[in-house]
């Protein structure tokens, strides 16, 4: 009986350990490359430039999630409205693949589409609902749409399922938006989204966010949340910068130990309002 020598079993060992070496790193390059085209087709959707207006200043922060290719899911936007007023989006796309990067893109463009039609952010959210159901897509958005009015300071809000925003006051003062919002995007015809008015003035800020920035695996979204809104109390006393104060808050979103994308989108106020404007909240 012939048997093979042991210098031929150790040569077709280190073969098919080559072999298997090969494949694991053909997957590892293709595993690499899908990441690279969903981080890029993620960057390429979100804007280059965010408007400008005396007295305002406005800063975002961006951290995306890259396990796998769980990347794609949130977003912010800012952009100047046909009236002269800002619009101010940001939110979170349910899934975190290239399907979702290119479901919140459809988002975004049709907010900014919209925002041409009508501007006040309750009825844009109602439209935008009902163009996504059109789409006939499974997937839903949850979103927060401002109006600023850099006249005035005049914020005008609409949540659609979407966490609240932060708030501080040049004195200290700070908290969570209490207005009602309504539910996701893409979810249910005909819903209504009710609007919420704030002032911003002078040494005051307003911090859009998405739940990856205050909610992780060993931090809940209410902790979470209460951590801003210290922060953005001691930042406004403290006169911190917009960008500064967004800067911040995603080191604070690095540090719950998430793994979903994380937006920040910080409007800050250095210049005077009118004075005879209502002040609904804070």
């Amino acid at each position: 009986m012939s048997r093979k020598r042991p210098t031929d079993d150790g040569d077709e060992l280190l073969a098919r350990l080559g072999s298997l070496t090969a494949q694991a790193r053909e997957r590892a390059e293709l595993q690499r490359s899908r990441v690279e085209l969903a981080l890029a087709l993620q960057r390429g959707m979100l804007p280059r430039d965010l408007p400008a207006a005396p007295g305002f200043r406005l800063a975002v922060k961006y951290a995306p999630a890259c396990h796998g290719l769980n990347v794609g899911g949130d977003w912010y936007d800012a952009f100047a409205m046909p009236d002269g007023r800002i619009g101010l989006s940001i939110g979170d796309v349910q899934g975190h693949n290239i399907e979702a990067t290119a479901f919140m893109g459809q988002v975004r463009v049709g907010l900014r589409a919209l925002a041409s039609v009508t501007g006040e952010p309750g009825e844009l959210l109602a439209r935008t609902n009902d163009l996504l159901l059109s789409l006939g897509s499974d997937l839903f958005a949850t979103c927060t749409f401002m109006r600023l009015d850099p006249a005035t300071g005049v914020l005008e809000s609409a949540r659609a399922g979407h966490i609240p925003c932060v708030w501080a006051t040049a004195d200290g003062k700070s908290g969570v938006a209490e207005d009602e919002g309504g539910p996701p995007l893409g979810v249910q015809e005909g819903m209504d989204y009710p609007v919420t008015r704030y002032r911003l003035t002078k040494g005051g800020v307003f911090i859009l966010l998405t739940d990856g920035v205050v909610e992780g695996p060993t931090l809940s979204v209410e902790d979470g949340l209460d951590q801003v809104v210290r922060l953005a109390g001691i930042a406004a006393v403290a006169g911190m910068t917009a960008d500064s104060l967004a800067g911040a808050v995603i080191q604070g979103a690095e540090r719950v130990g998430h793994e979903d994308d994380a937006a920040v989108l910080v409007v800050g106020h250095d210049g005077l309002t009118a004075p005879d404007v209502p002040l609904v909240q804070p």
